[in-house]
């Protein structure tokens, strides 16, 4: 084995190969593939190597086609024979809510370049005529799915990476990893040491035990699925022998599973509830497992097996021929780990893949993109491993993998939070809320008020894809903000303290805006180099030397690993996460100053503390308070963070204060109503690596004449050459559910452009959402139209900013 290598892919499955053959493409010939074992010996041999393409994502919907893309080209390519059966999806709709989402799906469908169709009953069974469903209510129906030989495909890019120059050793096993002090990374194995400059990780089930031997704490688990292929089916061989296409592989809501022709026969995969999931390797791959498979567990899935012989009595008719039953990795919202480890550099991961023949293609695609070009050109936001921060720990991971898998198959709504693993993260107030009604979700793993029920009224979600009751509370909040004054439970926030003499050039270097002075507060963006949104700050300057830093939840590990990384080596900068430190009240409203006034001597006054102002002080008997005069609802408001053992007290305090001057508890749901009324951007969705600043609309918060920054040469590169697209808002006529995100927008019957985020506005009575157009359709008054669970709505470009667009109820 050779004992140098520019990278080193770690895992010979589907996605390990796809990873080699991605780089090879790219020109990286000195890369080597090492495997404990042989090709496809772990999770890829026993795969079912199923392509669905039905995603709501439009990010995930157009990976899920590269891969399709890309195992369509190999055979021609390689000369190795792939087993690509085209033989189309089908998803039937037994009721009301899975109807709508597959309405909802449809809005988006055309707008991700995905072809779909909605079918009627009859028109299902003319496509699957086995299927006696009499509850279907129409099918989904995708015409460019199917299934291939998981074992083939994964030779196939093998053979393609190695035309190429790269190198695959097998029965070679990592026994470890070492930093070297010239920053290469040693890769300890079975046969001899290979130094290289970047390590990917792919290797499946073992992603725990080989995270282990990086530092790291790899957020999933091995489950167990099992499915079966049956005896030759007369009616498939008749079908055959007719010369009648492979009919699509079927999805039923009534069995929770997939069947698909197999030969003369059918392959069934139930999918196991949580209660009867069995997990895999939670302490480890034993000793013993290889390219094996687990005992048949049919008690597991007998009431799905019971159902298919009820609505596909062709299966009553026919033997058993085999079982398989193999694990393979999962994670907590069952989307992949794919990009930078986080802590180490030039460290890659591509683990907890829930479907290595279904990613494959898309992971190798685009993680090799992003290691060899520096950035991607689709957003990968989605599958980033430091989307989870620390909370995902092996008994989080252990509980949200069974619920993830277990209701795989069961009806999910937008907003949506599991039950599993809730309660970990939760602020000292989170009792009292509770009591006042709160009714939870979860972001970066805290429990967040989502909405608050009033007295009467059950504190539980109401999901839907249309409106429910529950609006009319939520809107009852918006109007409390804009009318009188809200308490916003806003702990959850990531907040990082930067510091020490070279902080400020520092964090010039990295944010697209100024610098605040001292006192005062902006928003700063820190691009990546091709001028897309890697993430928002809230940046407060605290003194010469020190700023204090506010971003999305979602983000505290991704944006403290990304600034780490840039960090200098002479330690004239410290980074802190504060988070877990300080909670945040937001006090916001036209009353929000005759609230505050009265709880503390600091002076509110905008002659003393100016819009985007920060003052630190005392506020009840809590000490050490940090008051923005900022907020996310475009309302005279502060935000108030707090040393976290203040809490309670200040909860009550302000509590307390504001019953003389109508306060009312807000919730997130509210906040969506407010921002988009406003058109203050969200970041991942309205904002993103792939968009840059200027097509985001970020133009005011973009300094070009301060100096160099990171993206700076790409933004001034897109200046001069035109921005062809931009993002705007639009108002949505609405009446019985509201716009989502990803819905395609229209004119004149033509695609125009896309929906990133969007809501129904309670102040301005209809939906507001910003759409992707071109920069030509992007004037007020231009006509559209946005599809809303598949139904046409009128759509008009409107103004930048719809409510108090001068920001003047901001500076009362």
């Amino acid at each position: 084995m050779q004992s140098h290598a520019r990278a080193v892919v770690i895992g010979g499955g589907c996605v390990g190969a796809a990873i080699l053959y991605g780089l090879a493409k790219r020109g990286w010939s000195d890369v080597v593939l090492l495997e404990r074992t042989q090709l496809t010996a772990g999770s890829t041999w026993h795969a079912a190597g199923l392509i669905p393409s039905y995603a709501r994502s439009r990010n995930i919907a157009r990976m899920i086609a590269k891969t399709i893309e890309i195992y369509e080209g190999l055979e021609a390519e390689t000369g190795q024979p792939v087993g690509w059966h085209k033989c189309g999806q089908l998803r039937i709709a037994n009721s009301r809510d899975r109807l709508d989402e597959y309405k909802s799906y449809m809005s988006v469908a055309e707008a991700q370049g995905t072809r779909a169709h909605l079918l009627t009953p009859a028109e299902a069974r003319q496509l699957w005529p086995l299927l006696d469903n009499r509850d279907m209510l129409a099918a989904l129906h995708h015409s460019d799915d199917g299934h291939i030989a998981p074992a083939d495909v994964t030779q196939a890019m093998a053979k393609g990476a190695r035309d190429r120059g790269a190198k695959v050793e097998l029965n070679t096993e990592v026994k470890g990893f070492e930093r070297l002090a010239s920053g290469e990374w040693k890769v300890i194995t079975s046969k001899g040491d290979i130094v290289c400059e970047h390590v990917i990780s792919a290797t499946g089930n073992y992603a725990r035990q080989t995270g282990a031997m990086l530092g790291l704490d790899i957020p999933a688990i091995p489950i167990v699925h099992q499915y079966w292929i049956t005896d030759a089916v007369p009616e498939v061989i008749e079908r055959k022998r007719q010369g009648l296409p492979e009919m699509p592989i079927l999805r039923d809501e009534g069995f929770e599973g997939y069947l698909r022709e197999e030969g003369d026969g059918l392959m069934f995969g139930p999918y196991e509830k949580t209660a009867e999931l069995k997990l895999f390797a939670e302490n480890g791959v034993p000793a013993w497992f290889g390219a094996d498979l687990l005992p048949e567990d049919f008690d597991a899935v007998s009431w799905n097996w019971e159902r298919a012989l009820d609505l596909v009595p062709a299966l009553s008719r026919v033997g058993i021929k085999a079982n398989v039953r193999g694990p393979f990795q999962m994670t907590a919202d069952e989307l992949p780990l794919v990009g930078a480890a986080w802590g180490l550099d030039n460290v890659w991961l591509a683990e907890g893949v829930p479907g290595g023949i279904l990613w494959g293609g898309a992971i190798g695609y685009y993680l090799s993109e992003r290691i060899v070009e520096g950035a991607n050109s689709l957003d990968m936001s989605e599958l980033d491993p430091r989307r989870f921060g620390d909370y995902a720990n092996k008994e989080w991971t252990r509980a949200t993998v069974r619920e993830a898998w277990g209701t795989h198959a069961e009806q999910h709504y937008p907003g949506e939070s599991l039950e599993a693993a809730r309660g970990q993260k939760t602020a000292p107030c989170y009792d009292i809320l509770n009591r006042k009604g709160a009714v939870w979700g979860v972001l970066n793993g805290w429990e967040v008020p989502n909405w608050y029920a009033p007295e009467g009224i059950e504190a539980k979600d109401q999901l839907s894809w249309r409106w429910t009751a529950k609006g009319r509370y939520v809107g009852e909040e918006v109007h409390a903000v804009r009318n009188a004054v809200g308490l916003v439970e806003m702990t959850c926030m990531t907040k990082f303290e930067v510091s020490g003499p070279g902080a400020a050039d520092w964090l010039d270097g990295i944010l697209a805006n100024r610098l605040p002075k001292t006192g005062r507060v902006a928003l700063g963006h820190h691009l990546t180099r091709t001028g897309g949104v890697q993430a928002e700050y809230v940046v407060a300057r605290l003194a010469d030397d020190a700023f204090y830093l506010i971003s999305t939840p979602r983000a505290e590990r991704w944006n403290f690993d990304d600034l780490s990384k840039l960090l200098p080596k002479d330690g004239s900068v410290q980074l802190r996460n504060a988070t877990n430190e300080r909670g945040c009240f937001t006090i916001v409203g036209p009353r929000a100053r005759d609230l505050l006034q009265g709880l503390t001597e600091i002076d509110l006054s905008n002659a003393a503390f100016p819009w985007f102002g920060v003052r630190s002080g005392t506020v009840g008997l809590a000490s050490d308070v940090r008051l923005l005069r900022v907020n996310y609802e475009g309302e005279l408001g502060w935000e108030l963070y707090h040393p976290i053992a203040y809490q309670r007290h200040l909860l009550e305090a302000l509590l307390t204060a504001g019953e003389a001057h109508g306060l009312r508890l807000i919730g997130m749901q509210a906040l969506e109503s407010l921002r988009l009324e406003k058109s203050y951007r969200a970041m991942y969705r309205d904002m993103n690596p792939e968009l840059t600043a200027w097509e985001s609309g970020l133009d005011r918060f973009i300094a070009l004449d301060k100096g160099d920054f990171i993206g700076r040469d790409a933004l001034v590169r897109q200046q001069q050459a035109g921005v062809r697209q931009r993002l705007v808002p639009i108002a949505i006529e609405t009446d019985d559910a509201s716009v989502i995100a990803h819905e395609g927008v229209y004119r004149e019957g033509a695609l125009v452009g896309r929906v990133t985020s969007g809501s129904y506005c309670y102040t301005l009575g209809h939906d507001v959402a910003f759409a992707l157009l071109l920069s030509a359709l992007g004037v007020p008054g231009t006509e559209l139209a946005v599809p809303i669970l598949g139904e046409m709505r009128k759509a008009q470009v409107i103004a930048e900013v719809p409510y108090d667009p001068d920001s003047a109820r901001c500076r009362l």
